[in-house]
């Protein structure tokens, strides 16, 4: 059973930094792509970030690009979402999530995911 646990989120202020994990167990981390999501009330939950199964790829929402980086530690069986210079429009909960198929590189709609975890809240104030 594939389990997925985010941590990090939080309150910071507009300008400032958050660093998210995702701990993923039940399987051989390495050979399967991660991403992050996000939902804000009242919208719909979007891409923010992907990586492949390797870290030789990323992707990034355009909303974010230049602002947040993601990375993974295959030791670790981490992701990592590192959110700089943030602002309100940033607030949402963020979910992490993995694909059941190995070698996964179409990481942008939500529905390539089979695995979520159950999300952090970030809110950013103004």
């Amino acid at each position: 059973q594939v389990q997925l646990a985010e941590s990090g989120g939080g309150l910071v202020q507009a300008g400032g930094s958050l660093r998210l994990s995702c701990a993923a167990s039940g399987r051989a981390f390495s050979l399967y792509s991660m991403g992050w999501f996000r939902q804000a009330p009242g919208k719909e939950r979007e891409f923010v970030a992907a990586i492949t199964w390797s870290g030789g790829s990323t992707y990034y929402a355009e909303s974010v690009k230049g602002r947040f980086t993601i990375s993974r530690d295959n030791a670790k069986s981490t992701v990592y979402l590192q959110m700089n210079s943030l602002n309100p429009e940033d607030t949402a909960v963020y979910y992490c999530a993995t694909t059941s198929r190995m070698y996964s590189t179409d990481l942008v709609r939500s529905t390539e995911y089979d695995y979520w975890g159950q999300g952090t809240q970030v809110t950013v104030s103004s």
